[in-house]
């Protein structure tokens, strides 16, 4: 597409403008006055939102680059502009969101009572029972893949929570690589005892890596994300059936081609040059791993502040 009346001044880009409505979104999640579950909710909405502005539109534009489309849009962009585009205004709107949730909603989610905590927070009587709750209903259903020149780099399902894990040997020292997918079936975070603190199932996961690896020593694990191509592409008029055609295409949305790459910025760059090379991976955004210090007071005990898993 051309250029309508050789002024792209008159318009504005699609994708942008989609983006500028996200940010609106963001901007609702960042008004102190709205409750604190309110703007969790609402964060959610916006990396929603995000994931299917990837899975659709950058997709498409990311397709016309590869094909090497030259057009323009109405405004004077070429695919690849609008792509650069992206990445930097995401960069900023994602910079925004955790720096929401990590300042001001935890904290006011901790006010009200709703307390996220990390592994090394958590004493040993608490720690006891989520060992128990590990080895009862999230132990039996791992399944970490090894990857090496036997094993291929396994398929990541679209928008599927991952840990990447790098071991070594402790006898000859060899490196290998591991990837553990987090069980959708699982909750996101599992409840203490007292049901009044929140922890991450993957540093549930994260601080029993040596019940998975026996004998080996674990360098590095950190999680990622893989968003796919889910675009819809139907031939209407060549399907028979077209029922059959939409379910074709919704399963094969799981495995399309992976146009995003989402990792925390602590992984090492000998990790993502491996992920970004296996997932084929044509976008990468680096965000900041939630962590969250001094919201997690047990009652009668002392609290303190580490450093992330």
């Amino acid at each position: 597409m051309h250029p309508v009346d050789g002024d792209p001044g008159r318009f504005i880009n699609r994708e942008l403008s989609w983006l500028e409505f996200d940010e609106r979104v963001l901007a609702i999640a960042a008004d102190p006055s709205t409750p604190a579950l309110e703007r969790a909710k609402f964060l959610a909405i916006f990396s929603q939102n995000l994931d299917e502005f990837y899975q659709v539109r950058a997709a498409g534009l990311l397709d016309q680059v590869e094909a090497g489309v030259t057009d323009l849009s109405p405004d004077g962009l070429t695919a690849s502009q609008q792509v650069s585009l992206i990445a930097r205004q995401v960069a900023v709107l994602t910079r925004r969101a955790d720096g929401i949730f990590l300042n001001e909603v935890v904290p006011a989610l901790a006010d009200a009572g709703v307390r996220f905590c990390q592994w090394e927070e958590l004493v040993e009587t608490d720690r006891a029972f989520l060992r128990a709750e590990f080895d009862r209903r999230i132990f039996p259903i791992l399944t970490p893949l090894a990857v090496d020149p036997g094993h291929p780099f396994p398929d990541i399902s679209n928008l599927s929570l991952n840990l990447a894990i790098r071991v070594h040997d402790p006898e000859d020292g060899e490196q290998r690589f591991a990837r553990l997918k987090l069980p959708q079936s699982l909750p996101r975070f599992f409840v203490t005892e007292d049901k009044q603190r929140l922890v991450p199932l993957e540093q549930l996961i994260s601080a029993h890596l040596h019940r998975l690896f026996n004998g080996m020593v674990v360098d590095e694990h950190q999680t990622f994300r893989v968003t796919r191509n889910a675009d819809l592409d139907l031939e209407e008029e060549d399907a028979e059936d077209l029922l059959e055609a939409v379910e074709v295409e919704v399963r094969r949305r799981r495995f399309g081609k992976p146009v995003r790459l989402e990792v925390p910025v602590a992984m090492s760059e000998e990790m993502v040059d491996l992920l970004q090379r296996s997932s084929s991976s044509r976008m990468t955004s680096r965000y900041t791993a939630t962590t969250v210090h001094s919201t997690c007071p047990a009652s009668g005990r002392s609290t303190r502040s580490t450093d992330p898993t």
